[in-house]
């Protein structure tokens, strides 16, 4: 008899898998039985991002055109997406001289999904919060703007990816309520 050993990561996921199956768990981005895009995935390449002003807006609507039409061409767009996206800055690390050493970013975005009718039916909202930061780095001007930089397209990255993942939770609830 031979006994087949698993490593303590292959049991634990074994385990945490026997346990998901029994509670109805599937994928937000689950494909249909034919392998063609599930509810979520066809009705997220139907949506138009609106445009959000100033550089941390262009920035997040990037990110959202990236995630929403993932592998879609030719799609009708049935919806649009209005989202505000701001990002405060407050310092951390203050020094005696009182020059921040430290800045910790707070981005908020709320968001509306519109329906492409004559009505203009507001579908859902949410919103969403990400915390980021950087050193200013003493006497490198440039190095602290372009950290900044990275951090705002970071924060536009998670952000993107929070709002995608609530989209596809909404359509998903409601192609199952449809039947």
């Amino acid at each position: 008899m031979t006994m087949i050993r698993l490593p303590r990561r292959g049991l634990l996921a074994l385990g945490a898998a026997a346990g998901v199956a029994g509670c109805g768990f599937r994928p937000v981005y689950m494909p249909t039985a034919s392998g063609k895009p599930g509810p979520a995935q066809r009705e997220l390449a139907a949506i138009t991002v609106n445009i959000i002003p100033e550089r941390p807006g262009q920035l997040l609507r990037q990110a959202l055109q990236e995630r929403l039409a993932a592998g879609a061409s030719g799609v009708e767009h049935r919806y649009n997406l209005a989202v505000s996206f701001y990002i405060v800055g407050e310092a951390l690390g203050i020094q005696q001289d009182t020059v921040a050493t430290y800045v910790r970013l707070i981005g908020r975005a709320s968001w509306t999904l519109i329906a492409q009718d004559p009505a203009n039916t507001h579908l859902t909202t949410g919103n969403t919060r990400v915390l980021d930061s950087f050193n200013v780095l003493d006497q490198q001007y440039f190095a602290s703007d372009l950290e900044n930089e990275a951090v705002q397209r970071r924060m536009a990255e998670t952000t993107a990816e929070q709002i995608a993942l609530q989209l596809g939770v909404f359509f998903r609830k409601r192609a199952e309520a449809m039947g």
